[in-house]
């Protein structure tokens, strides 16, 4: 037998690193030249992506962290337009201890006249708040401060509120009628999230001082919630079915501290799922800035690959050495960003912990983080394979005359293969991963045609320019050369600056549109007052008087109560899985009414409205749109759940409603006699004409809280200051987050140019020997950069218009309107900064002498 056969006493050989590993660490010994727009843009793609999903971990696991805070108890149990009966407060006693809160709308007015809307919180000072802490300013017990003085109750109010009215702590201030103290002011509210977004400042008041107001009658719009702190160790699950065992009929709406405010978990998922989305954007812009640096990069290892191809390495090898070195600065930048990302949300603790609104748990996100790596890592090596592929079977001859001589080299079919691989890794990722998987396959549609169409303009003005007369004169010329010779910056360019404008140019649409619909366009249209709870036996009087106040104005008056989706089809709607844009309606109460005609705004698109005779059933008309997300059709059984009863009634018809004008319809407009005999109260809306009219409002309120101190006012104005208050600050998000797309862009547009630096050093050094002077290479190449700007302004001014319209449009709804001032102006300057930074580019360029140079080529 031939050779040895090793014995247990032969030391093991060192396993020695792959060659290809060990060349490409020994190349970078030499440093990061040339790739520093390369670490930038995946840096930044990274860190964008990964810090929006740190952020909003940190949220969530505050939301968690927090539910027992944000909820007001370990169970909250809420009702509508009713209190709780004896028995159903016994079964909720037997579990633990037990804290009320009410909540409702009412106006409080001050002793000049003045009149605002309050969201009025009345709590029994003994119990509240049942979690957390109340912080008050002066800081004395709650019981103190809302104990009644010399006959006056007390009450915590907003600041804002103590602006609005132009009182003073001390003051008083009358809540229906009443008069109450004001004793301080309110600095942190623990379950404030819980309450959702309100239209007017907080007045804290005790349940005894609610109950002497008289604002709690039948029919009226209130909110009864039931906060249980459960014995230590208690389980949340047996609790609950023991409560719902002693209560089938209740109708409450149930709440857990594991989850406290499931609305607000999903909007904070879905605009996570935005902001990232977004930062992937940044990540493909910065995807071909990847692509430049390693196209510059192999333009300088040519002679290097030449050489290792001459003394014999198969190109494969080859290709995966420099692979090697480009994953490895990847993994350098991907790991920036992640620190970055990863150190978001402590920075945010650190910065501005007491002045955030929400609690956030700052902490590390593993799951996260590996996305938001694979996110980098694939976008490096999808945009990187290409150009590197190309060096596989350029022959050594041509690598060395490539100068002079550029070789067109298509990559072979297994680098194609593993480029689409990585795009199908990257759109799987994106889509598994995304809270809405059709919004996510939409944005990959879009950024493909965007690559697409950009690609396509590139080719299109390099075939436009080869074909196109020479002028006579040297600079345009030049310029016009320049635009289609081998190896020229128009695909680069074009693409990186097109993406940053049709961006600018989309955003500055969507927020002028929405701006335009909340601030100009409603209140020309919308009623000036709304007015709620009216009661039904003063409904008459009300009417009266609005018509004395305002003779020419319009009045509508509808009876409105409050209820709960059940059951659709006889299946709970707790077992319903709606699509999300039509879950709302299934998730917590709705307003309601009953119509004897079709409402004012009310289209029909099946079926016909009822008659008198049909109208005594228990006939509902249900809005198309969202029936016809949830499955319903006429004839379809909807039980509702009223003032602890459920109720069926048959879907009549179905009718598409004009929601954008504010008018007063609903979901579900029932037949007369499916609520006969129900205690409800009315709402009513009032339109001056003529628009807006402050001093009109302002007297109109001044006569209701003194007349009618049941009945709450809102003004319109007000209303929509708050939701353009919550848009404005989204859409604050939304342009911070897009900036960084926008600044990848420009990192991508500044490597285009420094990439093509090799081939402008060698014309520079031809030209200047032939006698052309600096000034006349500088207007060559403004006369360049400024067509090309203008090209890709005029695509972005397009494309961004175009995606514009279909967003304002289909997706939010609104009427879409072409204003391009601010798109012009981003366009403008995306133009003018083309200019100015390839301008910037080359001037160190032509400052060069030629001779060291001409030695080289």
């Amino acid at each position: 037998m031939h050779g040895t056969i090793p014995t247990s006493g032969t030391p093991r050989q060192p396993r020695r690193v792959p060659l290809v590993l060990r060349l490409a660490l020994r190349e970078l010994r030499g440093g990061l030249s040339g790739f520093a727009v390369f670490l930038a843009c995946i840096a930044l793609g990274v860190a964008a992506i990964s810090g929006v999903a740190s952020i909003s971990r940190s949220l969530s696991d505050g939301l968690g962290r927090e539910g027992q805070r944000i909820l007001g108890g370990d169970l909250a149990y809420n009702l509508i337009n009713r209190e709780a009966t004896e028995a159903e407060r016994a079964a909720l006693t037997r579990e633990g201890r037990l804290d009320t809160v009410a909540l409702l709308r009412a106006m409080a007015t001050a002793p000049g006249g003045d009149a605002a809307l309050v969201e009025l919180k009345a709590v029994d000072p003994a119990t509240y708040p049942a979690a957390g802490d109340l912080v008050t300013d002066p800081a004395e017990p709650l019981a103190n401060l809302l104990a009644p003085r010399d006959g006056v109750p007390g009450a915590l109010a907003d600041p804002a509120l103590l602006t609005r009215l132009d009182v003073k702590v001390g003051d008083r201030i009358a809540l229906a009628g009443h008069d109450v103290r004001l004793r301080g002011t309110i600095r942190t509210e623990p379950d404030k999230i819980a309450g959702g977004i309100g239209f007017g400042p907080r007045l804290l008041v005790s349940d005894a001082t609610l109950r002497a107001t008289g604002l709690v009658q039948p029919g009226s719009l209130n909110r009864w919630s039931y906060r249980l702190i459960l014995p230590a160790g208690a389980d949340l699950d047996a609790a609950q079915a023991r409560i719902k065992a002693a209560t089938p009929e209740a109708g409450w709406e149930v709440r857990a501290r594991t989850n406290a405010d499931p609305r607000f978990a999903k909007s904070i998922e879905r605009f996570t799922q935005f902001l990232t989305l977004v930062g992937l954007t940044a990540l493909i812009v910065g995807g071909v800035g990847v692509a430049n640096a390693v196209h510059a990069f192999v333009e300088r290892k040519r002679p290097s690959i030449a050489t290792l191809k001459s003394v014999g390495a198969p190109g494969s090898q080859v290709v995966a050495l420099y692979l090697t070195q480009v994953m490895l600065i990847a993994a350098l930048g991907t790991a920036i960003g992640l620190a970055v990302g990863a150190s978001l949300p402590f920075v945010l603790d650190a910065l501005f912990s007491a002045d955030l609104p929400l609690p956030l748990n700052p902490t590390l996100a593993p799951g996260e983080l590996a996305l938001a790596a694979g996110y980098g890592l694939l976008t490096a090596f999808a945009f990187a394979i290409t150009p590197l592929g190309r060096a596989h079977d350029v022959p050594v001859s041509g690598l060395f005359r490539d100068t002079v001589d550029p070789a067109r080299v298509s990559p072979r079919l297994r680098y194609r293969l593993w480029l689409v691989a990585a795009l199908a890794l990257l759109v799987a990722l994106s889509v598994v991963t995304a809270f809405d998987r059709r919004v996510a396959l939409i944005f990959i549609a879009a950024a493909g045609i965007a690559f697409g169409l950009l690609h396509g303009v590139a080719l299109g003005l390099m075939a436009l320019a080869r074909r196109l007369p020479h002028p006579r004169r040297p600079a345009p010329r030049m310029a016009l050369a320049n635009l289609h010779r081998p190896g020229a910056l128009t695909p680069a360019i074009v693409l990186s600056l097109g993406l940053g404008v049709t961006l600018l140019v989309t955003l500055s649409l969507i927020d002028a549109n929405v701006r335009r619909t909340i601030s100009a366009s409603l209140p020309a249209r919308a009623p000036n007052l709304f007015f709620l709870d009216i009661p039904s036996r003063e409904a008459a009087r009300f009417r009266a008087f609005l018509g004395e106040a305002a003779p020419t104005g319009k009045i509508e008056e509808v009876p409105m109560m409050r209820g709960r989706i059940a059951a659709l089809k006889g299946v709970p709607a707790a077992r319903i899985r709606p699509p999300e844009d039509a879950a709302w309606v299934l998730d917590g109460d709705r307003g309601i009414t009953y119509a004897d005609a079709l409402p004012e705004g009310s289209t029909l698109t099946d079926g016909r409205w009822w008659n008198a005779e049909e109208g005594r059933e228990p006939l509902v008309s249900f809005e198309a749109e969202l029936a016809r997300q949830l499955g319903l059709k006429v004839g379809d059984a909807i039980t509702v759940n009223v003032l602890g009863r459920d109720l069926t009634a048959r879907i009549f018809n179905l009718r598409r409603v004009e929601w954008r004008n504010l008018g007063i319809n609903f979901v579900m407009v029932f037949s007369p006699g499916t609520f006969r005999g129900a205690p409800h109260s009315d709402l009513a809306t009032l339109t001056l004409p003529g628009g807006t009219d402050a001093a009109a409002e302002n007297r109109i309120l001044r006569g209701v809280a003194k007349d009618f101190p049941a009945v709450s006012a809102v003004r319109v104005k007000d209303a929509l200051d708050a939701v353009g208050d919550l848009v404005g600050r989204l859409v604050l998000a939304i342009r911070g987050a897009s900036a960084v797309a926008v600044l990848a862009s420009l990192f991508v547009l500044a490597g285009a140019i420094a990439a093509g630096h090799r081939a402008r050093l060698y014309d520079a050094v031809v030209l200047k020997v032939l006698g052309a002077s600096r000034a006349r290479l500088l207007a060559a190449y403004a006369v360049e950069y400024a067509a090309l700007g203008l090209v890709t302004a005029l695509f972005g001014l397009i494309a961004g218009s175009l995606a514009g319209w279909v967003i304002v449009g289909s997706v939010m709804k609104l009427d879409f309107r072409l204003d391009l001032s601010g798109a012009l102006a981003a366009a403008a300057a995306a133009v003018l900064f083309a200019v100015l930074l390839g301008l910037a580019g080359t001037w160190r360029i032509l400052g060069q002498k030629p001779a060291p140079y001409l030695r080289q080529f």
